[in-house]
This record gives C-alpha cells, sequence and structure tokens, in this order.
C-alpha cells in the first residue's frame, strides 16, 4: 500500500480532530518534537542548508497530496510528513527528521521560519529585512535572529498566507499592506520596488493575555496614584489622548485603560488592523478597508468615525487618527461622546496638540486655526505621553490635562511626570514618578459622573 492509500484509508477510518474554532488540532507527539526542533534550529545551522533541499522537496510533495484530500488535521499532515521522509529519506537519524517534519508542517499549517518566533514568548516584534536578516525585539531591545528564508519568492509566500484571509492583496500595483494575525498580532509588509533588500515583514505581537494596568505598574511604566487618577478619568468619561513614538506601548496602553470602562456601555472601536482585544460583552468592532483590484471600494478610519455617530455609542475608541479622521473625533467628542479614546503620534503633550491641528487641516476644511484650537480644548480632557527608554523600557513620561484657551494659545498644566535619574551599573534607566501638585480641573467633571477621586494622589511626598 502507497503513502497516498494509507492517508486515504487514515482518514477514512477515523474522525478528523479539530479544535472549536476550526483550528488545526496539535498531537502531543508534535508537541515533544517542539523541544527537539528549537533545540536543532540552534545546532543545525549548517543543517538549515543541508536539508534545505529535502525540505522544499517534502513540502511541494506533501502540499500536492494534500491538495486530493478534504478535512486534513494537523495530525494527519504530520503523519504524511512522517511517512513521506521515511520512504524517500531513511538515511536521515530522528533528530534531523523531528527539524525536517517541523520545518514543512510550518510552511504548511503555519508562518514557516516565523512559526518558532510566533510562538516565542519572549519575542515582542520580528522585523524581516529580506530573506536573510530577521531582527526580533526582546525586552525592547533588538537582536539578529538565526531565522532565514529560502529566497525572496519564500518570503512572499509567507505574506500572502498572511493577507490572503483577510480579503487583503500585495502584488505590484498595490506593494505595502497592513494585516493582523488571528491573535491579532499586527502585521505590515512591503515588497519590491519600495523594499530595496527585499520583502519587508514587520510584526508587531500581542500577548494573549491582554495587560492589566497591575501588569504596566509591574513593569514600572506608572505609578499607582497615576493608575488611580487614570481609572478615574476613564470611568468618570473623560476624552483622552494617548500620544507617543512608534513602539512606545500607545496601543497596549489603550487596551489597558479600555478596561476600565463599565461593561453597560456600547463601545464602538474603530482600527485600521484590528487590535484592540476589549473585555466588555457589548463591542462592535470596526476595521477599515483598502481599494479592491479597480482601485475602488475603500472604507477609510474617516468613514467608519462617521458611521460610528450613527450607531448608538457610548463611547467610541479609535485605534489611532493620523489623518482627516481626527475632525470628526473631535466633533464626536464635543457632541455627546464623552470617554472617548484615541491615539496619535507625538513626542510630547504640546507636539501632540500640534499634530492635531495639521491632521484637521487634512480633512480639507478650511477652517481658521483658532476654531481648531478651540475644538481641541473643549473635546480633549487629557493627554497621556507614553515613551519607549533608550534602554527600551517603556514609561508613561506625563500626563497633562487641557484646560481652555487663553487668547489664540491651548493651555495644559502637567498633573504627573517621570523624572529620570540617571543609569545603574546594567545601563537601565533609574528614576521616579512624581505629581506636580495641582489638582486638574477635569476632577469636577469625573466626580460628576459619580467617580470618587482621591486628592492624595496629586500631592508630592
Amino acid at each position: 500500500m502507497n503513502l497516498m492509500e494509507r492517508m486515504e484509508k487514515k482518514t477514512s477510518e477515523k474522525p478528523l480532530e479539530k479544535t472549536p474554532d476550526n483550528k488545526f488540532k496539535q498531537s502531543e507527539e508534535s508537541k515533544n518534537d517542539n523541544v527537539i526542533f528549537r533545540s536543532e534550529q540552534q545546532n543545525l545551522k549548517s543543517g538549515k542548508n543541508e536539508y534545505a533541499e529535502i525540505i522544499d522537496e517534502t513540502h511541494k510533495e506533501v502540499a500536492a497530496m494534500l491538495a486530493k484530500i478534504d478535512n486534513v488535521s494537523s495530525s494527519d499532515v504530520e503523519t504524511l510528513i512522517n511517512d513521506y521522509i521515511s520512504e524517500n529519506h531513511p538515511e536521515i537519524g530522528r533528530m534531523d527528521k523531528a527539524y525536517i517534519v517541523k520545518s514543512v508542517q510550518n510552511e504548511i499549517t503555519g508562518l514557516g521560519p516565523l512559526e518558532e518566533l510566533i510562538s516565542d514568548s519572549t519575542v515582542s516584534e520580528i522585523m524581516v529585512n529580506g530573506p536573510n536578516q530577521v531582527y526580533v525585539e526582546r525586552k525592547g531591545k533588538l537582536v539578529l535572529s538565526d531565522v532565514k528564508f529560502q529566497d525572496e519568492e519564500h518570503v512572499r509566500r509567507i505574506i500572502d498566507r498572511i493577507v490572503t484571509p483577510l480579503g487583503r492583496r500585495i502584488d505590484d500595483s498595490n506593494p505595502m499592506v497592513d494585516a493582523r494575525l488571528k491573535d491579532g498580532s499586527r502585521v505590515n509588509a512591503i515588497i519590491p520596488p519600495l523594499a530595496l533588500c527585499g520583502s519587508t515583514i514587520t510584526i508587531r505581537k500581542f500577548s494573549d493575555t491582554p495587560l492589566t494596568i497591575e501588569n504596566l505598574m509591574g513593569f514600572g511604566s506608572l505609578s499607582p496614584e497615576m493608575a488611580g487618577f487614570l481609572e478615574a478619568g476613564v470611568r468618570g468619561k473623560l476624552n483622552i489622548l494617548v500620544s507617543g513614538g512608534t513602539g512606545s506601548g500607545k496601543t497596549t496602553l489603550l487596551n489597558v485603560l479600555s478596561a476600565f470602562i463599565p461593561h453597560d456601555e456600547r463601545i464602538v472601536t474603530i482600527e485600521d488592523a484590528a487590535e484592540l482585544k476589549l473585555m466588555q460583552d457589548h463591542v462592535v468592532s470596526l476595521e477599515s478597508r483598502p481599494a479592491n483590484l479597480e482601485g475602488t471600494g475603500a472604507i477609510t478610519i474617516r468613514d467608519l468615525v462617521k458611521n460610528a455617530l450613527r450607531m448608538r455609542p457610548d463611547r467610541i475608541v479609535v485605534g489611532e487618527v493620523r489623518g482627516g479622521e481626527t475632525l470628526d473625533m473631535l466633533q464626536a467628542m464635543n457632541t455627546g461622546h464623552d470617554g472617548s479614546l484615541t491615539t496619535a503620534h507625538a513626542n510630547s503633550a504640546r507636539d501632540a496638540l500640534a499634530r492635531i491641528e495639521t491632521m484637521v487641516m487634512m480633512s480639507g476644511m478650511e477652517l481658521p486655526v483658532t476654531a481648531i484650537r478651540q475644538q481641541c480644548a473643549g473635546a480633549l480632557d487629557l493627554i497621556v505621553q507614553q515613551a519607549r527608554l533608550r534602554d527600551g523600557s517603556r514609561k508613561i513620561t506625563s500626563i497633562c490635562e487641557i484646560t481652555g484657551m487663553e487668547g489664540d494659545i491651548i493651555t495644559t498644566q502637567e498633573i504627573f511626570r517621570y523624572v529620570v535619574d540617571g543609569l545603574d551599573s546594567n545601563n537601565k534607566f533609574t528614576g521616579h514618578f512624581e505629581s506636580t501638585g495641582v489638582v486638574p480641573q477635569c476632577c469636577d467633571k469625573v466626580k460628576s459622573n459619580g467617580v470618587e477621586i482621591n486628592n492624595s494622589w496629586f500631592f508630592r511626598e
């Protein structure tokens, strides 16, 4: 009986195992082989080249077989790969065979060479710079990994596997794409001729279990007083903008803050690629859509913000404002949708206000600067500044309140800040959080919404 006949007999004799969410179920043997696979990744650097042809050959042959079989589970795929290698390459030892089997299985059911990095809990970001260079971020620091692709075509195949299920595409006419993995991790890909070093993939990983405010305090990202004030601010329906640089943790903080929204409120989230993981029951998640092959059908963040206003939201949470949708967001905050949250790229609270002005001008509405600033001052209550320091740590460096207008200038006052004291023996920043001693004016709004404020948060020790 040949390999295909055995496989067909196997699939007809037993029901296929599938998980409730229709994903492949990993066998116990496969779980044990994960350990072998990771150790072999470290020990078979030369073996990668040695077995590249066998891996490629096995992948093509097994993929052709699977195309003729319906409803195949992960254990079936593993068995098929094992049998093929045993019949065609009996000279390969157990350890090397486990490495090849796992590599081929990752190619068929996962993201190829990236699969081990996706499953590595110590990796927070993956950066593929062409087929021969893959960097990862661990504890805020970039490290060159041993992972490599076979060639440029291999990278493109993995990109297609990510974006195709989402109804998105990447090709010469559309060489950039934003997408997400099943676990919510954010993906950006860009291909030649725009990417000169080869197809580039950037994956921002997200934890299976969302972080809490206690986790952030444990990481030293903010003080208990800051945490208490931010929780009261969200519950008390303050409009909050989280600003910061790339990779500073804006989306993570937004997700943490959104956890404080009461469960009896209707929340509408709007994102380019859905990343937020809200725990409330009544959440409607909206995701923008790029243009189709004909260049039509695009749905922008601005379109979704306008539509959200017709959906009777208690809160609107926008993943990030970066264009004309900023005006619609400000107007929503000014017209009864208190407690809305969003993020923007900026290096300080004052820079964030300047960016908002610029983005409102991108809406095409010819508004005078004074009118734009009045919209900002009336809509926003707090700006929370997030930063990633040079040692890789992430901190909330400032919490500022928007207090109003003086002439043509938006006035602010800082409530909390992070002060750097220096470096320790491990070149890690040492510092402390402190309050400025100012009791924010927005406390009255928070109290009017039935949320208590502890005035001791705002007094210096």
